[in-house]
């Protein structure tokens, strides 16, 4: 990757290699001004895509602007098995894998091994609210926080916002298009329709939400995926969790694939408020 800029802050992101529960993985590590020393905080990133599709380099922009706002910290975004390979639970695997590769390696992630936090959005979303609960169940490793943007965390899909479209015939069509992804990855991603339960398929499901790491979880106006998020929000809340639930204004989405590049512009400031608050 070449060297760039963002706010006049000096950026590098470099390719790297991280294990997953079954094999090699690839990965993105994203990092601000000198190239030496060791950043107190990691943020390890998973992407969209509704469990069939994606890449790390979907979130280049935002993790890039993030460590710029915040040299302190350093941004891994990380691959998983995606549905067409392998379903549920390979992802949650691979996600749990990634965080233990991370701390274990924190050397080559230029971390001091600090503050370890989880984020993602859509079904990386998923997968960081799920690895926030299977690092708690397997006793770590430790998490300071979890970044939810958007997550897709209800495989029935009942919801309000799921169900209701908008009226504008343009968002309509992209807000209808984001449902169906969401629909045909959890398809692929659940073919066991008694997984759809399981807690870490759906951590709207779990009944043990307690001792989990601080949350910020973002909805947006507009996103189908709004109601499940802010219900998931208000259960951690009621289980104790130190949680912040933002709904943010409708963003100018062209297409689905523009969910990600929305994040820089919205939602930048209040991920790097909640990191900065945990620190």
């Amino acid at each position: 990757m070449n060297d760039g800029s963002a706010s006049e802050t000096t950026v590098v992101s470099r390719d790297v290699e991280v294990s997953g529960a079954t094999g090699p993985l690839p990965a993105r590590l994203h990092l601000a001004g000198p190239t030496t020393g060791k950043r107190d905080t990691l943020v390890v990133f998973f992407h969209g895509g509704g469990f069939m599709g994606g890449s790390i380099s979907e979130a280049d922009e935002f993790l890039r602007q993030l460590v710029a706002a915040d040299p302190s910290q350093v941004a891994l975004a990380a691959g998983y098995t995606l549905a067409c390979e392998k379903p549920f639970p390979a992802a949650v695997e691979d996600a749990h894998a990634v965080l233990l590769w991370s701390k274990k390696h924190k050397a080559k992630l230029a971390w001091s091994g600090k503050r370890l936090i989880v984020a993602g959005i859509e079904a990386g979303a998923n997968l960081a609210a799920v690895a926030s609960l299977v690092a708690r169940d397997r006793g770590g490793p430790a998490l300071a926080g979890q970044v939810l943007i958007m997550p897709m965390l209800d495989p029935g899909l009942t919801t309000c916002s799921m169900r209701t479209m908008p009226s504008c015939v343009d968002k309509a069509t992209v807000v209808d298009e984001v449902a169906r992804t969401c629909a045909e990855g959890y398809r692929a991603y659940l073919p066991n329709a008694a997984d759809r339960t399981h807690p870490y398929a759906s951590p709207l499901q779990s009944s043990r939400l307690k001792n989990l790491p601080p949350a910020l979880i973002l909805s947006a106006d507009d996103d189908p995926l709004r109601d499940e998020a802010e219900q998931y929000g208000a259960r951690l809340i009621a289980a104790g969790i130190p949680t912040a639930v933002k709904r943010l204004p409708p963003a100018p989405l062209e297409e689905p694939g523009g969910r990600s590049d929305c994040v820089c512009t919205f939602a930048l400031a209040e991920i790097a408020a909640f990191i900065h608050g945990i620190g």
